[in-house]
């Protein structure tokens, strides 16, 4: 059913982080922007491939640390009063994964100024100042831009400004180079081009690096804590799926490759709702007939973002595909059953299970009665596969305690990251 495969890994990380602006539309691309710029400017210093590498992909995640669109408008306009929470957020999560870990530091310090790093005895050579600063005059560049106005008629005005913070915000060294590189019309056209993501997917530092299965769930893992810990009532909901999901792949004869393809799938499977405000997620009452639409975006923005990574096509409708139904009434495409492949099929039975056993703002956890009824509901509706759900029936203790057991797991990671954001603040 899957094929054996290899993942562009810029072309994983790009799609993620623009999956990850879509949070506020008013400035989508942002991180994928400042990404093109901080690799510019890197250019000029030389950095190694290695450095130049780590650089991208912290800029490309640089805010991170900002889950709530709320968050990300805030700092955008520079109104968040702690521009430091975010960065310790975002030093927290990717210290949380060893092969992002040498990158936590340049999303620590991206808002550190020159003069605290010069206070502190610091130079361009000590470890991750340069990168830091890189990264931090990009993203003020970045936001200097007035997506409004033609960029040209905007040049002198951001290279001024850049010139007034230097020795304060940034070192000297840095704002001449920007000055030199902001000279280049195709400099500025690049930034505000609405393909920039095609141009870093050919020519960015990434370009040729492949990732395996087994890295790319691991990463996947990783982002679904970026969706999850948005709230509380959804901060373990991914981890129950993938455990639900990949134990009913096995019971239904997937092979141990496959099985991995639904653990990412399952892991990536509520990507869309990065675009879903917190005040309906967290509603304690029932959802409005316009809440209800707005929510019923996330599977489309899910399928939309894992379809634009190439060998990704499987795991975007097992992923994207969960609110269908058999009979053609579920959302967001309105499939029949003819066109759900049994990881879809699959999918939607374990997200079901998943929700209806946890808490939520507006219930408490259901029990087994509770969950039987529905699911048996929905079959005599002719909604979901009845092999799934048999061989859920058949083994529900077994499930439930697998599930449990991952989501008190992904639980525990949660409230350590509040708990070291309380310290921090």
């Amino acid at each position: 059913m899957v094929r054996e495969f290899l993942i562009n890994l810029n072309n994983f990380f790009l799609s993620v982080s623009d999956a990850i602006d879509l949070a506020n539309p008013s400035i989508s691309a942002h991180q994928i922007r400042v990404a093109y710029i901080s690799w510019r400017l890197a250019k000029i210093f030389n950095l190694s491939p290695e450095r130049l590498k780590h650089l991208y992909i912290a800029a490309l995640f640089h805010d991170i640390g900002a889950l709530s669109p709320k968050d990300k408008f805030r700092l955008h306009r520079s109104i968040e009063r702690n521009l430091d929470l975010h960065c310790i957020k975002g030093e927290k999560l990717f210290n949380s994964l060893p092969f992002l870990a040498p990158m936590a530091p340049l999303i620590r310090y991206h808002h550190k100024p020159w003069h605290l790093w010069e206070k502190e005895g610091a130079s361009l050579e000590s470890p991750y100042v340069l990168e830091s600063q890189l990264l931090n005059l990009a993203d003020t560049v970045e936001r200097l831009i007035n997506r409004d106005e033609f960029i040209l008629e905007q040049q002198t005005i951001i290279t001024k400004k850049i010139l007034s913070l230097s020795r304060k915000d940034f070192h000297p060294d840095l704002v001449t180079a920007f000055l030199d590189l902001s000279k280049q019309e195709s400099f500025w056209f690049d930034v505000t081009n609405q393909r920039l993501y095609s141009i870093l997917l050919k020519y960015g530092p990434l370009e040729s690096v492949q990732a395996g299965i087994e890295e790319i769930a691991q990463l996947a893992g990783f982002f679904s804590k970026i969706i999850d810990f948005k709230s509380r009532f959804t901060s373990t909901h991914s981890n129950g799926v993938a455990a639900c999901a990949t134990i009913l792949s096995h019971l239904c004869g997937f092979t141990e490759q496959e099985v991995l393809y639904m653990k990412i799938a399952a892991s990536l499977h509520d990507l869309g709702k990065l675009i879903v405000p917190n005040s309906v997620l967290e509603k304690p009452g029932r959802l409005t007939a316009e809440e209800f639409n707005f929510l019923k975006q996330h599977t489309y923005y899910t399928y939309m973002i894992l379809s634009s990574i190439e060998g990704f096509e499987t795991v975007a409708e097992w992923a994207a595909f969960h609110h269908e139904k058999l009979d053609g009434s579920g959302y967001p495409f309105g499939l029949t059953g003819d066109r759900l492949s049994l990881g879809a099929r699959i999918m939607a039975v374990a997200d079901i299970f998943t929700a209806l056993i946890e808490e939520r703002p507006y219930r408490a956890p259901m029990g087994k009665e509770e969950v039987v009824e529905i699911f048996n509901s929905q079959l005599r509706k002719g909604l979901l596969d009845n092999r799934i759900v048999k061989i859920l029936f058949e083994n529900y203790e077994d499930i439930e305690a697998r599930v449990k057991k991952y989501q008190k797991l992904a639980e525990k990671n949660y409230l350590e990251y509040l708990e070291d954001l309380d310290l921090a603040a």
